[in-house]
This record gives structure tokens, C-alpha cells and sequence, in this order.
């Protein structure tokens, strides 16, 4: 049996970064928090947390601290259906979930308001890029996540939502400037590029996939922003790879234009969780689900659940 007041300080740590910070949040002693992580560490034989600043934890602590979610959600499950077995709870679980920007600005949103108005638990969204949301839920550090990763993910469900469609765009006067005499490789790479940040390889694959591939690297701005990174388009910063659902508005008005009207990049996008977390997420994954539904191109391919 784990000692779960080990687990919890554990998490605490984990959360706030530094052992004086987890004992404040705990309301003990950070001698006390030590000697909690020093007792769990001996009775499963592994270091559990990377003494630095901050602190962070090994693979064996962030799979520890998987399963004290997990093990939150089912209590809290149970005290929803049948609320005379487990006292009221001090506070509600929070669910730690990686999703890509783009998702995050479009569909999901619609996943997060029809999870939080059916319950009480929280939610802590990790933004990264979708080719490595995937890398978050191996590594333990968030509970689902979604990805563009359709293979296999140790220990886990994964399950396709759909295609979101990009177009690579641009202001018409950036357009004029940079393409007036075609869009070439020798043009790309002169034109400013936007790039959502240093994970983000969209624009690059859409060249690849166009067979425009410059020689040498274009110029790239980093804009961290969903909104911003399309306004900047927009007013002839450079140019970008935009979500369709995204862009619609602006690609009727004529403030953004493709730099080759119809040539598409599909990015198929999928929900994985641990196995042992179906049963708790599963009004979530309804929720994303549906939300998917509404907003992306529907799957082909049936769910991938490893046996």
C-alpha cells in the first residue's frame, strides 16, 4: 500500500517547484515535507524528485503522481454517485491535460465549457506543440493530451478526432511584394516567415509538401500567440500556416490570401489517455469527442486501443 501523505507531498513538490513552497501550500513544516519524500523514495526504491531549482520530478515520481490524480478522480467520482461512503473533500481534483495552440483557441474551448459546467473538477492545461503533446503523456506529466501522434502510446488509448486544415497565408500587399514574380523557392526564402514558436514545424512541412523547400532558411519572427500571430499576417509581418476555422473570415474579406489557393495541410489530430484512466475520464473524452465533432473534418480511421 502507498503512503499517500508521501504521495501528496510529492505532488506538492512537484506543483509548487521547491520543498519550502510545497509545506506552505501543505500548512507543514518543509523538514516534514522531506521526511515524507525521503520515506517514499525508500519504501519504492527510486528517486522520485530532482533536488534543483526548481525541483522537478524523475519519471517514477511523475508516474507517482499520475496515479494520485487518477486515484483523486475515482473518490471523487464516488463521492458524486454515492456521497454517504467518502466525507465532503477539502478540494476537488485538477486534471493536468496537454493540447496544442490552435486547438486550444478553436474547438477545445468548447470541450472546457461543457466539462466544467457538469462538475466540479479542474482543469490545468499545458500548451505545446501537437507533435509533442504526445511526449507530455509518456512522460507522465499530464493525464491526456491531445496530439497529433496517431501511433502507439505506452499504456495508452488513443483515439482519432479529426483533421484540422491549415492554409499558408498572407497579407495581399506582403504577397505583392514578396511573390509578385512567383511563388519560388528563391522567393521563400527571402519572405519573412511566422513561426508560432521553435516546436512548430507546419510552415516547413507545407513547403516540403509543395515541393518549395528553400535552399536556405527563410527568415522567421517567433509569435507565441494564436491571435497575434494572425494579425501580424495580416498586416504584412510575414507570412504563416493558419487554421481554416481560424482564418475564414479574413481569407472572405481579402485581409489574408493563400500563396497557393488550394494546396492544404491536413494535420489529423487524436485524444490519448492512460488505460487505467478510462473509467474516470470518461466524461471528458464525451466532451472532446463532441466538441471534435462539431469543429474538425471527421476521422476515417477506427479508434487505436492497444491491447
Amino acid at each position: 500500500m502507498l503512503d499517500y501523505a508521501g504521495l501528496e507531498a510529492l505532488a506538492a513538490v512537484l506543483r509548487e517547484g521547491s520543498f519550502e513552497r510545497a509545506a506552505r501550500r501543505l500548512h507543514v513544516t518543509p523538514s516534514a515535507v522531506s521526511q515524507r519524500i525521503k520515506q517514499l523514495e525508500e519504501r519504492v526504491g527510486q528517486v522520485l524528485v530532482q533536488r534543483g531549482t526548481p525541483c522537478t520530478g524523475t519519471a517514477a515520481g511523475r508516474r507517482l503522481c499520475l496515479h494520485l490524480e487518477q486515484v483523486a478522480l475515482l473518490e471523487h467520482q464516488l463521492r458524486r454517485t454515492h456521497p454517504d461512503l467518502l466525507p465532503s473533500a477539502a478540494t476537488v481534483p485538477t486534471l493536468k491535460l496537454a493540447v496544442n495552440a490552435d486547438s486550444l483557441s478553436t474547438w477545445f474551448m468548447d470541450t472546457v465549457a461543457a466539462f466544467t459546467a457538469g462538475g466540479e473538477e479542474l482543469l490545468d492545461l499545458r500548451i505545446d506543440d501537437q507533435e509533442h503533446t504526445g511526449e507530455r503523456l509518456r512522460q507522465g506529466e499530464v493525464i491526456a493530451a491531445v496530439t497529433a501522434t496517431g501511433t502507439h502510446i505506452p499504456g495508452c488509448n488513443t483515439w482519432p478526432l479529426g483533421t484540422m486544415r491549415y492554409v499558408a497565408a498572407a497579407s495581399p500587399a506582403f504577397v505583392q511584394r514578396h511573390f509578385a514574380a512567383g511563388l519560388t523557392p528563391a522567393a521563400l526564402a527571402r519572405a519573412p516567415m511566422m513561426i508560432y514558436g521553435r516546436k512548430d514545424r507546419l510552415q516547413d512541412q507545407w513547403l516540403h509538401g509543395q515541393g518549395l523547400t528553400p535552399r536556405t532558411q527563410a527568415p522567421r519572427h517567433f509569435m507565441p500567440s494564436a491571435m497575434d500571430y494572425m494579425r501580424a499576417c495580416e498586416i504584412g509581418v510575414g507570412w504563416g500556416m493558419h487554421p481554416t476555422v481560424l482564418a475564414r473570415a479574413q481569407l472572405a474579406q481579402g485581409s489574408l490570401v493563400e500563396l497557393k489557393p488550394g494546396a492544404v495541410l491536413d494535420v489529423p489530430l487524436y485524444w490519448a489517455h492512460p488505460r487505467s484512466a478510462q473509467q474516470t475520464l470518461e466524461r471528458l473524452t464525451q466532451c472532446v469527442m463532441a466538441a471534435a465533432r462539431a469543429w474538425l473534418t471527421a476521422p476515417e480511421e477506427a479508434p487505436v486501443a492497444p491491447k
